[in-house]
């Protein structure tokens, strides 16, 4: 099963980092967030990726064709212009770069990488967000409920505080701080299983993956829920980098499921 990652996009709420290198390529502790989802997927037993490229896509271009040296311990003999490969960190990793344009809208990336998907069942993610999905699980979800798509809910904690205010009332007579769980409610997180009779349902580069598509797939019955009840942080912004960061350095970062 293929992997197809969009990471073609501006990254314009972290252009602190974004102004430099595409945003699946900013780093979160000395790798790019989008090493790190592969990982994930890795964990799992799916090694061949479809990266959806666009601004600044030549960065991931050269990061993979530097990937080898990157990874492993290497003697260089200038003399004789030879290089010997000591030991090897390299993953065992296909990965296809399809340039689908700086413009294009994600349901638009998606329905470029068409041909490289074939007509399988793929998994679709997007290239800033980690999890300790149990991707294995999901699929097995996705089959059981024979959709067309199939999405990762999540209930992120809140950011802010939650009280309850009755009208024409000066007192509050309940606070939860940044609750979780069904106080902060349902969202998309990503981490998509689908067939490949999705592509019907998207027009064109100027469609938006979450708009029509989403929206027509959930009015015909399509689009299926998997639940997940674990960790899930995105990578939106400098702070949300920097609580990444933070749980790198503990040793033990909740997404490091490999």
């Amino acid at each position: 099963m293929k992997v197809v990652i969009l990471a073609g996009g501006f990254g314009t709420r972290i252009s602190e980092e974004s102004a430099v290198r595409p945003k699946p390529m900013v780093e979160i502790g000395g790798k790019p967030i989008m090493w790190h989802i592969m990982k994930i997927y890795g964990a799992h037993g799916l090694t061949d990726f479809v990266i959806c490229a666009g601004y600044k896509g030549y960065l991931i271009k050269e990061y993979f064709a530097n990937y080898f040296l990157h990874e492993a311990d290497i003697t260089f003999d200038l003399e004789r212009n030879r290089m010997t490969t000591l030991s090897s960190g390299a993953e065992p990793w296909h990965v296809t770069i399809i340039d689908t344009g700086e413009e294009t809208m994600t349901g638009g990336r998606l329905k470029r990488v068409r041909e490289h998907v074939e007509d399988e069942t793929f998994c679709l993610t997007y290239g800033d967000c980690v999890a300790d999905i149990d991707v294995t699980k999901e699929v097995e979800f996705h089959r059981e409920q024979s959709a067309t798509v199939t999405l990762t809910a999540v209930q992120p904690p809140g950011r802010f505080g939650v009280l309850t205010l009755a009208e024409e009332d000066k007192r509050i007579h309940h606070f939860h701080e940044k609750p979780e769980g069904e106080a902060a409610g349902w969202v998309n997180g990503g981490f998509f299983v689908v067939e490949p009779a999705v592509f019907d349902y998207i027009d064109g580069d100027a469609t938006v993956w979450e708009r029509d598509p989403l929206e027509r797939l959930a009015r015909n019955g399509k689009l299926a829920a998997y639940r997940h009840l674990g960790y899930w942080q995105p990578m939106d912004s400098l702070r949300d980098k920097m609580v990444l960061e933070q749980e790198w350095a503990t040793g033990e970062p909740p997404w490091r499921i490999w």
